[in-house]
């Protein structure tokens, strides 16, 4: 397992999104640096850290987090994850609510009756420009080309994740890749939301085609006290809405 400590403060674990690697997710990381003492990882099957055999569930995920605050000496710690990220840390929130001190869930879903987030496996099954096409509308639903052309940072986002190389097919990392697939596929946490009791933040762009707004209000009704915040943006809205990771850095630090 490949992982990172970067930063001074209280300890964050932050677990990123579908395929996202360290490499791929410094402007999503640097910003909690700043303020917490951040452990961050590459999960199983994708960038530096290992492919082992599947099937992976998303309790693997969870475990390989579990054990890497064992192997850190970290009994407590805020938690932060996005897309796939949030799937993970709900399944190791509700399976070890002793470890988990803040917890904040951003742009992903419970799945089961709290509703799953697109399916990706499908989306990848696509031919290449249909996919691309497809992608592109569900980051975030007002992305059509006139829209873009006139909107200059959506723009740019959205050219750099059109240009985001998948794994070499037959590889390792592909491999990893459908094993993340195939555990975000079967992730349901619903009936064990009630587990979690540490304060609890769930953030969604508005216009997420992938998470939407409705898959973060039942997260919101099924955790007790979490807090609901909408921002203005899709499914990368930390990077769409200047508010937003300010206002997730403070209720992570509190």
């Amino acid at each position: 397992m490949y992982f990172e400590r970067i930063g001074e403060g209280p300890t964050l674990l932050y677990l990123s999104g579908t395929g996202a690697t360290l490499a791929s997710s410094r402007l999503s990381i640097d910003p909690y640096t700043a303020h917490f003492d951040v452990v961050a990882l590459d999960q199983r099957g994708v960038g530096e850290t290992e492919a082992p055999p599947g099937p992976y569930s998303m309790a693997d995920y969870a475990a390989d987090a579990l054990a890497l605050l064992d192997h850190l000496g970290l009994d407590r710690v805020r938690v932060v994850g996005t897309s796939f990220g949030g799937m993970v840390a709900q399944e190791l929130a509700v399976t070890r609510p002793d470890r988990v001190e803040r917890l904040a869930l951003l742009c992903t879903s419970a799945g089961g009756a709290g509703g799953s987030s697109y399916p990706l496996h499908e989306l990848m099954s696509l031919p290449p420009a249909e996919r691309r096409a497809e992608g592109m509308s569900v980051v975030d639903r007002r992305w059509t080309d006139a829209w873009l052309a006139d909107h200059d940072l959506d723009r740019m986002i959205a050219e750099v994740i059109a240009s985001t190389e998948g794994p070499a097919p037959g590889s390792d990392r592909e491999r990893g890749s459908q094993g993340q697939l195939a555990a975000r596929r079967g992730h349901d946490v619903w009936d064990r939301l009630g587990a979690i009791s540490c304060p609890t933040l769930i953030a969604a762009g508005r216009y997420d085609g992938i998470a939407p707004v409705e898959n973060a209000e039942a997260l919101a009704s099924r955790i007790a006290g979490a807090e609901l915040r909408v921002y203005e943006g899709g499914h990368v809205f930390f990077f769409q809405d200047p508010t937003a990771t300010p206002e997730i850095i403070e209720f992570l630090g509190a």
